[in-house]
């Protein structure tokens, strides 16, 4: 793995030596190989796979007994969330070839379940009804150019910031999955008071052993950190736990399964209703899209924004070439997930655990979509990685994507301040649109207030003008 993620040697093999595969992805171009790219895809897919099990728990209302009636089926939520996040995937790679997952998202199923259905009283078809207007809203803005354009308005240190606070964000979402810190409410502020746990010690054998690996550059460390510790949890697990150590997590997490197969439930596929305009009325009805599309219009373009950083992949201008295909297939997707019921697809900072192994084209994204279609049948086996065995990558991967917060111009009080904003309140708030939304309206605040009005983009003053009715909602709401 090299120091940088700009300095690879690209060794492009002559034209009659390259397979079809290599020039479909171009796979030579971009200074990788078919090999690297499968071991990236396989990478993301284990970093990933966690979410086939979390979002059947969300959405079940798993953790909250006197919810769990209207709650949805595990086996089904399990089948739908693995059969969009395959199909998305696959299309990411095809349409737009950058190595860059797709997935149920993480608050946005605990909006649909405790906002819309606990909260403001939906049926589960109307709130998947939600996400798929918000999905198809969203697609229309890709359309017409409008999400892309925001993205380019974005001044370049904004955009460094955005990345280097996702993966400060990535960091903390290995230490809490790992259980080094814990959760309060709605943010991550506390050391575990427990360190001394089996679970805690299988997550120091894994960091060691991953830092190692990157440290000696190992090629597909992060993939043979990830197995290696699942294997050692099972260990511990059987011989020291009674096979229960991560009960609490879910059933089969590090232990041998019984089965390797299972028979998917396609029941949930098409259960949406556009019904919640009339439970709600129009106005609110209105208001809730808005809420699940500013979540899902800024978390993908920071997210596409840092991962073409980190890949080595964005212009001299910071733009990623083709972003509107990966936007396209991100906003299809996130309506996909409300029509099959596994909540709004978008896509996953994960996937930085397979660039980090040198993904860099949509091989590698075929290669993790394929899994998990796969997981539709193979869901046991997917079942047996413990957090501890992804939580060391995501530590790693943070620190991969931290490496350029030295690009930024901190000299500046005028983009550093909203560039710490940024970077801050990502792994604070447990959001990646609320740093977005923090860097944007400090930015445009300080340089109106410098006189320099002209500064800012127009489209930067739309996207500050929403963030506000964002922020000021969530206030007075």
């Amino acid at each position: 793995m090299s120091d940088t993620k700009h300095d690879q040697v690209v060794r492009v093999p002559a034209v009659e030596e390259r397979s079809g595969l290599d020039r479909f992805f171009k796979v030579s171009e971009r200074g990788s190989t078919i090999r690297i790219e499968v071991v990236a895809g396989i990478t993301t897919w284990l970093t990933m796979a966690y979410i086939l099990f979390l979002n059947p728990q969300i959405l079940g209302f798993a953790a909250v007994p006197d919810l769990q009636p209207l709650g949805l089926p595990f086996g089904a939520i399990l089948t739908v969330t693995a059969l969009v996040a395959g199909i998305a995937t696959i299309a990411m790679g095809l349409w737009a070839n950058y190595p860059f997952a797709i997935a149920s998202g993480l608050g946005l199923n605990a909006f649909v379940a405790f906002t819309l259905v606990a909260g403001e009283g939906l049926s589960y078809p109307e709130a998947m009804g939600v996400i798929v207007v918000e999905g198809l809203v969203i697609t229309f803005l890709v359309l017409t150019g409008f999400r892309n354009a925001i993205v380019n308005a974005i001044p370049m240190d904004l955009k460094r910031a955005i990345a280097i606070g996702i993966g400060l964000f990535l960091t903390v979402i290995g230490l809490v999955n790992a259980g080094v810190v814990v959760r309060g409410e709605g943010t991550v502020v506390a050391l575990s008071n427990n360190l001394t746990t089996l679970r805690m010690l299988t997550f120091a054998i894994g960091l060691a052993l991953a830092s190692i690996l990157v440290v000696r550059r190992i090629r597909g460390g992060l993939l043979i950190g990830i197995v290696a510790t699942t294997v050692i949890a099972a260990i511990i697990n059987a011989l020291w736990g009674d096979n229960a150590i991560w009960d609490a997590v879910g059933p089969g997490i590090a232990q041998v399964p019984d089965s390797l197969t299972s028979s998917p439930d396609f029941s949930l596929v098409g259960e949406f209703s556009f019904g919640f305009f009339s439970t709600l009325g129009v106005v609110a009805a209105i208001a809730a899209v808005v809420t699940v599309m500013l979540s899902d219009f800024f978390d993908t373009m920071g997210t596409a924004v840092a991962l073409g950083d980190e890949a080595g992949l964005l212009d001299d201008e910071g733009r990623l070439p083709n972003m509107n295909r990966v936007l396209l297939v991100d906003s299809l997707a996130a309506a996909a997930g409300g029509a099959a019921s596994a909540s709004s697809n978008t896509t996953f900072i994960e996937s930085a655990a397979g660039i980090g192994e040198g993904g860099r084209t949509g091989l590698a994204s075929v290669v993790t979509g394929v899994l998990f279609l796969l997981c539709v049948f193979l869901s046991p086996l997917a079942g047996v990685i413990p957090p501890e065995a992804t939580a060391p990558v995501l530590v790693i991967v943070g620190y991969f994507m931290m490496r350029g917060i030295g690009e930024i111009d901190w000299r500046d009080p005028a983009i550093g301040i909203p560039a710490l904003l940024t970077i801050g309140l990502m792994p604070f708030t447990y959001s990646i649109t609320n740093g977005v939304g923090a860097g944007f309206v400090a930015y445009t605040a300080i340089r109106l207030m410098q006189g320099r009005a002209r500064d800012v983009h127009p489209l930067l003053y739309v996207a500050t003008a929403v963030f506000l009715w964002y922020f000021l909602r969530g206030t007075f709401a």
